[in-house]
């Protein structure tokens, strides 16, 4: 197929139903299926694709809005692909040139991988972080951890909406609500009765994937990651601000291993809204 009939395909609006043809794109280009993740962000995001005229995708990418409704303060851009007989082509800009066009003055985010970043430099994102995904069996010390731990009641659910509005800088309903479902496990920290941090594991192949984790300080991290830890026997896998630095060392002296860095970038603010200082792990570096 010749680059010019690429760029005559129209972008459409993808739906909950794409969500296998998606999964095929990831698989196509190595990736895990993710077929639970892509079920979420179809339902809580925007996703956008181009058809393959023989059959599924040529590329696709999801956008998940926060803040109100009909003035979203920040869009989160994740799961950009294209079908690795169309790389290289042009589509995969094509198709970013398009949601950041759709966007319109909604400051945008997304994590890059190196092979990623000069598409979206070139596009006028900028660099404002790091995040560095770690990977392993959790080993527990025996030390007894110096937050009080509990799964989340559905009582605690617009307590955690409260706390994650103000860590996060803009309101997550429509993703944070979905989290009960979604995840295996939601346990909050409390003090005094109070509410001091969150953290949910949620399955992703043989993983469990640590996030969204906002906590008050760095032991209240530690304490939830623990406690998350403990209730399942699968490999954890978050992606944690290198500016986190005491947290990244402790859990790589408990068995989890680097695996990557990522480019934390924005585009129509210079950074992210909210309180890095108590934003510990994104729920997916999908969404934010």
């Amino acid at each position: 197929m010749s680059t010019p009939f690429l760029a005559d395909l129209p972008v459409r609006r993808l739906t909950p139903r794409d969500l296998t043809a998606c999964a095929d794109l990831s698989e196509n280009r190595g990736w895990p299926r993710e077929e639970h993740k892509w079920g979420l962000l179809l339902a809580a995001g925007t996703g956008y694709g181009i058809d393959d005229p023989d059959g599924g995708l040529v590329t696709a990418c999801v956008v998940t809005e926060y803040g109100p409704r009909e003035r979203p303060e920040l869009g989160a851009i994740g799961m950009v692909l294209v079908a690795e007989r169309h790389a290289r082509k042009g589509v995969g800009r094509r198709l970013m040139h398009h949601v950041v066009t759709e966007m319109g003055t909604t400051p945008l985010t997304l994590h890059a991988t190196p092979y990623g970043r000069p598409l979206y430099e070139e596009l006028g994102f900028k660099v404002t972080g790091r995040a560095e995904m770690v990977r392993g069996v959790f080993t527990p010390d025996g030390l007894a951890p110096d937050a009080f731990t509990r799964a989340a009641t559905a009582e605690d659910l617009s307590t955690i909406l409260r706390l994650d509005e103000e860590v996060f800088g803009t309101d997550r309903t429509p993703m944070i609500t979905r989290l009960p479902a979604f995840s295996d496990q939601l346990r909050v920290a409390e003090e005094g009765g109070r509410i001091i941090g969150y953290g949910a594991a949620w399955p992703n192949m043989d993983n469990h994937v640590v996030g969204p984790l906002i906590a008050r300080d760095t032991e209240t991290a530690k304490a939830l990651i623990a406690s998350l830890a403990a209730h399942t026997d699968r490999p954890l896998r978050t992606d944690i601000d290198v500016r986190h630095e005491e947290l990244l060392s402790w859990v790589k002296e408990h068995g989890l291993a680097s695996v990557a860095f990522n480019a934390v970038m924005t585009y129509g603010i210079p950074e992210l809204p909210g309180d890095w200082t108590r934003r510990f792990a994104p729920l997916t570096v999908a969404a934010g």
